[in-house]
């Protein structure tokens, strides 16, 4: 999964370049010709919120996300190993329920517009649904090749 990281990663860094782009046109707009950028803002969050579930799916191609397994490490192997099949399987179901609510609270804004750059809220919302559909994906390609027995090092 190494190229969908790279890909996960390219499109991040292209995000957070574009946001740092336009914060700082609205900073030199707003302070430096007195003549503020209205729809900087709205852009800005925008961006944020793609960036966060963009970032959230890589970070799991990465198996990355912040852990604390004090307890875990202390179990026998096999029990670690089911407990984080476990886990894995609950995880992708409350996935795939938050998935499943931001794609219908995206296809009810579909008609809302936003205030200043008049984009459909659905753009905005449908982020929840592709960050969640992302990260249970990953999960369940994990959690099936350790079930055949392969190593998680196969994913990255």
């Amino acid at each position: 999964m190494k190229p969908l990281f790279r890909l996960l990663s390219g499109i991040g860094g292209l995000l957070v370049v574009t946001l740092v782009a336009i914060t700082t046109a609205a900073v030199i707009a707003r302070y430096g010709l007195g003549a503020p950028l209205q729809w900087t803002e709205e852009m800005s969050g925008i961006l944020m919120i793609w960036i966060v579930f963009i970032g959230a799916i890589g970070c799991e191609v990465e198996d990355s996300h912040l852990t604390i397994n004090v307890v875990t490490m202390m179990m026998p192997e096999w029990l670690r190993h089911a407990l984080t099949g476990i886990v894995g399987l609950v995880s992708v179901g409350l996935l795939g329920a938050m998935g499943w609510l931001g794609y219908k609270l995206a296809i009810n804004a579909a008609l809302k517009k936003t205030q200043i750059l008049k984009i459909s809220w659905f753009w905005l919302d449908i982020a929840v649904t592709v960050g969640a559909a992302g990260i249970a994906i990953v999960m369940l390609v994990r959690i099936w090749r350790a079930m055949r027995g392969r190593s998680d090092e196969l994913l990255r």
